[in-house]
């Protein structure tokens, strides 16, 4: 009998012990898409940061640490870098991950037939403008393979946040062999080939992508969770349904009406964090009356009464956003607007006499469209925006519900008639991640179509400038231009707002709100 015991508690351990570790992630909208070169937004990125791996990579407090790169080395005058690659360093079909991989991805990410909205994020490698833009050949990029563990990138300046980067998915690396083979279809289960800690191997339209461990990668031994499902949850309700009911372990956002009950009922689970981003809406500046009004743009922003909006509606300690660059960012010279000083009935007074100097008022009625994509919490914010509006200028609002790859593609190609909800998700810790959006040249992202060249110079000017002191005043100069011609309506700078289950272990909170799966574990 006590043999018999024995044997089975033995059974018992050995099978928990190869016991399948499973992550049930919530991921808000249905992914843009998977490749590297052809997606922007968060959901996408929380997967890609999974399955692909660039020079550096995020440690579990979301900081660069060594990634494909083991190394580098920096010039004295900061323009040239040279990046040792991991000997171990493969893909996840067994091959080699090369410097010219990396040479391969960046002239994609670049080639104009990419369309990449992420084209311009490499603008500070020498020759990247300009083969974006299309004048110059792709070979001609400043970053070369010396061997097959040996990159070489050359800046046109020095460049203090250039390491932080290449964390981003846009530098993440492809096996050219692979999408040789495969073409654009490289991003499917079983055709993709990664480098990152995870494989692709299911992808479910409208339902989730199922990532499995990728025994190739360099770091496997360590990476304890076997399986990262990540489930569209758009329908924030139905989320957090989802996680009370155990099938998620944790959720991409919070419903805002539903935080302050949450916060009584289940504090433990409840993560709210300072997070860098910006939560604006984008004006098309490519047709009237915006493209010639400044002022008009002006009123409407004023109108909104920031306060009331995150006390009552957003509730996750936002805080009220006239700028667009979050605070606390580093290389920066903060700046204060003067909408932030003044009370808001001084802003509504000043937004009654632009809307009428602009020409409206009851003989002349405005009527305008809020397009957002599907969200019960952006319906929300629109639905007050366009009640303040109403009470205070008279203009009457549409709101217009995008499903989000047909927002983000309303975003870049300016098909969105008035107002566009969108945000900016700080990709790191530097000021330009934010004002570089707005250049004439950024292409897609640039989605009021912004164009001025005295900003154009100052940008310019903070590439090559080497005081970090005289670069942070020129970027704060030129966002203090960009809000002189008021492109945007910034609302809140983000808090992330998650319910996260007490099963989850290795789960750091930081300011990006990114965390790899594999620093994580699930004990259940």
């Amino acid at each position: 009998m006590r043999g018999l015991l024995a044997g089975a508690l033995l059974a018992g351990v050995s099978q928990a012990a190869t016991a399948e570790m499973v992550l049930n992630a919530g991921n808000s909208q249905e992914p843009e898409s998977l490749d590297i070169h052809r997606s922007s937004g968060v959901s996408e990125a929380n997967i890609q940061n999974d399955l692909f791996e660039g020079l550096l990579t995020q440690d579990a407090k979301a900081q660069p640490i060594p990634g494909a790169a083991e190394s580098w080395t920096v010039s004295d005058d900061g323009k040239t870098y040279v990046f040792k690659l991991r000997a171990d360093g493969k893909w996840s079909d067994g091959t080699p991950v090369t410097a010219g991989d990396f040479v391969f991805a960046w002239q994609r990410l670049l080639d104009p037939k990419t369309a990449s909205p992420y084209a311009y994020f490499i603008d500070q490698v020498v020759n990247a403008k300009e083969i974006r833009l299309g004048t110059k050949p792709a070979d001609t990029l400043g970053a070369r393979a010396v061997d097959d563990h040996t990159l070489e990138v050359k800046l046109l300046g020095p460049t203090p946040y250039f390491l932080a980067t290449l964390t981003h998915h846009a530098t993440f690396p492809l096996s050219k062999a692979n999408v040789d083979k495969f073409g654009n279809d490289y991003v499917k289960p079983g055709d993709m080939a990664s480098n990152g800690a995870y494989m692709l191997a299911e992808a479910v339209p409208q339902s989730h992508v199922k990532l499995v461990k990728n025994p190739e990668f360099h770091d496997a031994a360590n990476v304890k969770i076997d399986t990262v499902r990540y489930f569209v949850t758009e329908d924030v309700d139905s989320e957090l349904q989802r996680f009370k009911a155990g099938e998620l372990d944790y959720t991409y956002t919070l419903p805002n009406q539903q935080i302050p009950d949450l916060k009584q009922t289940m504090a433990d689970q409840v993560r709210i964090v300072p997070y860098i981003g910006t939560y604006y809406y984008t004006v098309n500046t490519t047709h009237e009356p915006w493209k010639s009004h400044p002022e008009l743009r002006r009123a409407l922003s004023l109108a909104i009464d920031r306060d009331v909006m995150v006390a009552k509606i957003t509730q996750g300690g936002e805080l009220p956003a006239y700028t667009f660059v979050p605070p606390g960012m580093s290389n920066f010279a903060p700046w204060e607007s003067k909408d932030a000083k003044e009370t808001q009935s001084q802003r509504d007074a000043e937004a009654k006499e632009l809307f009428a100097k602009a020409g409206y008022g009851p003989d002349h009625p405005l009527t305008v469209e809020i397009s957002y994509n599907t969200s019960e919490n952006h319906k929300k914010i629109a639905v007050a925006i366009g009640a303040m509006w109403k009470q205070k200028l008279g203009v009457d609002t549409t709101l217009t519900n995008l499903e989000w790859g047909t927002m983000q593609s309303a975003l870049r190609k300016k098909e969105y008639k008035d107002f566009g909800r969108t945000s900016w998700i700080g990709d790191f810790d530097d000021p330009s991640n934010f004002l570089d959006l707005f250049r004439s040249t950024a292409g897609e992202q640039n989605y009021p179509a912004y164009a001025n060249p005295d900003y154009d110079k100052l940008m310019d000017a903070a590439v090559v400038e080497a005081d970090p002191a005289k670069r942070g005043q020129l970027l704060a100069q030129a966002e203090q231009l960009f809000f002189t011609d008021q492109p945007i309506i910034p609302i809140y700078y983000y808090t992330s707002k998650r319910m996260l289950s007490p099963a989850v272990k290795g789960w750091q909170d930081n300011v990006l709100d990114n965390h790899l799966s594999r620093w994580l574990s699930v004990e259940r």
